[in-house]
């Protein structure tokens, strides 16, 4: 049971983030690599998740995730719609590799500061 007279910390004090300061996508590194490996596990249908999490977070401007998500519609919807399903096209698969291994970069990359493009 604690005292209710003792003297407690000020908040200002034992806040991890100074008054102004943007706000931070990861709290550990578990949970950056887990985020990084959300457009990768997903095979890039969820390239778009991290930035709609960081934009609700407030580390980015909405208009990345919206970007984002056009990018993720272009780049997996419309090859696939305008290609032959039955028929092999590398084409389609190189477009999805690519999205996977840049949305899990930008993922990595959210907290860095001296990327400040969109934040």
């Amino acid at each position: 049971m604690t005292n209710p007279y003792q003297q407690q910390p000020s908040p200002y004090v034992t806040t991890p983030m100074m008054p102004g300061a943007r706000p931070r996508m990861f709290n550990s590194t578990v949970a950056k690599v887990l985020w990084t490996l959300v457009p990768i596990v997903t095979l890039s249908i969820g390239a778009v998740v991290p930035f709609i999490v960081a934009a609700v977070k407030g580390v980015i401007r909405p208009w990345v995730a919206v970007a984002y998500g056009v990018v993720e519609v272009l780049v997996v919807g419309v090859p696939m719609a305008v290609f032959d399903p039955g028929g092999e096209h590398p084409f389609v698969g190189f477009l999805i590799l690519l999205l996977m291994a840049i949305s899990a970069t930008h993922t990595a990359l959210l907290d860095n500061e001296r990327v400040t493009i969109g934040k």
